[in-house]
């Protein structure tokens, strides 16, 4: 997925030409004359010729003359740069980087990001040179240029790693400057306009990316207009299919459900003009995407969809909401459980409506959204609205903090992230569209995606706090740290200083910032256990291929640069947490030594097997034994290297670590139990019993008289209240050491049956 390309219709170019000074090329237009109607159109285009006619109409709109200057003098050597290039459709090239400046002109965006819109190209595909652009056009301008362009001069080791890191570059770019995402979403939304002359696999594979990355930033920067086009333009190239039959359908019911539309806005208008409410009122369809979307997740057919409709009302002042609420509930019956006020708590992206759902006429589900006027505009233009209306509102600036507390949350994921895919993971989980909205004891208001858990919400305070963690009370109640928070939960969390992050917490939370913070802190605090791990892991695989452990400096540095290591100490902290594999890098190191290729595919049938990672249980971190199905020793043995999450042990019969192994076979090293262990392990036990009074009490003795420690206990019985099953944690020297704990515990008066619980 290349997640920052260059504009997919290009088409394939002749050697590029010598460079000469920029003028105006003839037959290009660059006066002013009619402007388009559309508030997103494609630039005009007549056969081989591009003119920015409707441009400077645009810009003529809210831009000073000498701001029309620059832009022209950007768009000429755009021109010049792109002369000879053609887009797979035929068009000259410059008509693209026209029509993304004109989407920004749709924004009112300022001369900077006009200049930088029409230049965004000309590094990445004619090599011009940044020090060039600072000095025609200004440092700001070259900026953002620079921010668009993908890393085309540095080797990765492979196609996915040069992705992310160049998505990576243009999210911190965009963070230190907004208006470099807004000129890429315009880049992205022509591109996606003019994608039917791509071939159909180039098709599917831009519109997976635009549906997985752009479409989210753009619904997170609360791009309302240009998230539901691009959504339906992928979905059009993803499924081309599914996206005419349901077109098709949506046409014939749009004729069919006229009447009730119309029915509907009458009585609408007519009731909030009776009530003294002044209110433009007008429906609104659903997306293609959204009513498929709708029908995937609840299982219906198109006739089932009965919400294709929408209607907004806009009114002119926040208490007419909700008068306009109470009158529209007097008109039509509401929905139990169908209204949501986003005005009192606003979503992530600064959007404010009232949502409520009424049963119109004939039964017909029919949605309302009411916001104001500026509500209004900050829900279809997002972060925009601060460059589209020069004003103080409180929404918009309310709505340009939270945009701004985000951006700033990716420099601190960017700062505690080992690589540029981990990176890319931890952002992805941040654009979750769906929140919950939760509380702080101070009444303070905290948004987290859907799912989220008290350990999301205190590395959401501060990373301090997370990292301090012990427990946790919702709603004044002790919970669980997994415990997914719902809207409206009080949460307080309760810290100790000598308390550290669980390697197990990265199982349940969902936010990028948590998942960064944990893994950088166990990355640092564990680092010379995994360092050791590394170590002996990579020690082993070279054995195993015969190659001697001790490597020439030169061939060591050699494969510190070809695998973008600083050193050999972090190459081996790499391996230990998982990140690389020992069995590839041993055999990178043998293709380094005149052997087979690095790339070549690893033989099972090695000279000698890999000799097994001494398990003590004592190893911290680095080491984990599986929750699953809590392995002791003298129990069978298989280890799996997780990434970024060093080795879990699990028991060669658990469950789990078959359907894992399934999926990762190379994944999966040998492990044995060493011989000299001093402590002890948990183990899970399940009885049944007979309903009696004092056998809990019993029970307990006899573990405690078997040399075992309680560390948890639970409860369940059956429906006729005659027999009880009891679930006890407790901590054991070995697996014979247990064995003798069940058989003392199956001789209690009153207990039916003991076995040892594993998944």
């Amino acid at each position: 997925m290349n997640l920052t390309s260059a504009d997919p219709n290009i088409s394939e170019q002749p050697a590029r030409r010598a460079r000469r000074p920029a003028k105006q090329q003839p037959g290009v237009d660059v006066s002013a004359s009619s402007i388009s109607s559309s508030p997103l159109a494609a630039p005009t285009v007549t056969t081989g010729v591009a003119t920015i006619t409707h441009l400077t109409e645009k810009l003529a709109e809210y831009m000073n003359e000498a701001d029309l200057k620059k832009v022209k003098e950007a768009y000429r050597f755009s021109d010049e740069m792109h002369l000879g290039q053609v887009r797979k459709s035929g068009e000259p090239y410059i008509s693209h980087p026209i029509a993304v400046a004109e989407i920004c002109a749709d924004w009112k965006l300022d001369a900077q990001a006009i200049m930088a819109a029409l230049l965004h190209d000309v590094m990445e595909d004619q090599d011009v040179k940044k020090d060039e652009l600072i000095e025609r056009f200004g440092a700001p301008v070259a900026h953002l240029v620079d921010g668009l362009s993908k890393l085309e001069k540095i080797e990765f080791q492979s196609q996915i790693e040069a992705q992310a890191e160049n998505f990576r570059k243009m999210l911190l770019a965009m963070a230190s400057d907004v208006r470099v995402i807004l000129i890429k979403l315009a880049d992205r939304l022509h591109n996606m306009r003019t994608l039917e002359v791509m071939i159909p696999a180039k098709k599917r594979r831009i519109a997976a990316e635009t549906m997985e990355v752009y479409v989210p930033i753009a619904h997170r920067l609360g791009l309302n207009n240009i998230y539901r086009e691009l959504q339906d333009l992928s979905f059009s190239h993803l499924y081309p299919t599914r996206y005419h039959v349901l077109a098709k359908a949506v046409k014939a019911a749009r004729g069919n459900r006229r009447e009730v539309v119309t029915k509907i806005l009458e009585a609408v208008k007519n009731t909030l003009a009776a009530a003294g409410i002044n209110a433009e009122v007008y429906g609104r369809e659903k997306t293609l995407y959204g009513i498929y979307k709708k029908m995937r997740s609840k299982h219906l057919s198109f006739s089932q969809v009965l919400d294709v409709y929408g209607f907004r009302v806009v009114v002119d002042s926040f208490s007419h909401c909700y008068v306009a609420l109470g009158t529209l509930h007097s008109l039509y019956k509401p929905m139990p459980g169908k209204f949501k006020d986003y005005i009192a708590i606003r979503k992530l992206n600064g959007y404010q409506s009232l949502h409520t759902t009424l049963i119109g006429p004939y039964g017909t589900p029919v949605e309302f959204q009411i916001r104001t006027q500026e509500m209004h505009r900050t829900a279809e233009s997002g972060v925009a609205a601060h460059w589209l209306y020069k004003s103080n509102d409180a929404n918009i600036s309310d709505m340009q903090q939270r945009t701004h507390a985000w951006l700033q949350s990716l420099l601190d994921i960017q700062q505690q992230t080992g690589d540029s895919a981990e990176f890319l993971e931890h952002v992805k989980v941040d654009l979750f569209p769906d929140s919950v909205y939760v509380f702080t004891p101070k009444s303070k208001i905290i948004a987290l995606p859907r799912g989220a858990t008290p350990i999301d919400f205190a590395y959401s305070i501060h990373t301090g706090i997370g990292d301090h963690t012990v427990s946790v009370n919702i709603n004044g109640e002790p919970a669980q740290l997994r415990t997914e928070l719902r809207n409206g939960d009080i949460v307080e969390i309760v810290t100790d200083t000598n308390s550290r992050p669980s390697p197990t917490w990265l199982s349940f939370v969902r936010t990028g910032k948590a998942r960064s913070a944990i893994r950088h802190h166990l990355r640092t605090i564990n680092l010379p256990e995994s360092i050791g791990l590394g170590r002996q892991l990579l020690a082993q695989a070279l054995d195993a291929i015969n190659v001697p452990g001790e490597l020439p400096p030169a061939l060591m540095e050699r494969l510190l640069n070809e695998s973008s290591a600083k050193s050999m100490e972090e190459l081996y902290a790499d391996i230990g947490i998982g990140k690389r594999m020992a069995a590839l890098v041993a055999r990178h190191i043998f293709g380094l030594l005149g052997g087979e290729s690095a790339s070549a595919p690893i033989e099972h049938t090695s000279s000698k097997e890999l000799d097994p990672v001494t398990i003590y249980g004592s190893e911290g971190v680095s080491v984990q034994l599986a929750p699953c199905c809590l392995p002791i020793p003298g129990d069978h043995i298989v280890g799996q290297l997780r990434r970024d999450q060093g080795l879990q042990v699990h028991t060669g019969d658990c469950s789990v670590a078959k359907r894992l192994k399934q999926k990762e076979p190379e994944r999966w090293i040998a492990v044995k139990w060493g011989t000299e262990i001093n402590r002890r392990f948990d183990s899970r036990i399940r009885l049944i019993i007979n309903n009696e009074k004092g056998i809990l009490a019993r029970v307990a003795a006899e573990i405690g008289e078997s040399d075992g420690n309680i560390t948890f206990v639970g409860m369940d019985e059956d429906r006729e209240h005659v027999l009880h099953q009891l679930r006890f944690t407790i901590q054991v020297k070995d697996r014979v050491h247990l064995a003798a704990l069940i058989r003392n515990v199956r001789k209690v008066a009153g207990v039916n049956r003991v076995t040892r619980e594993r998944a």
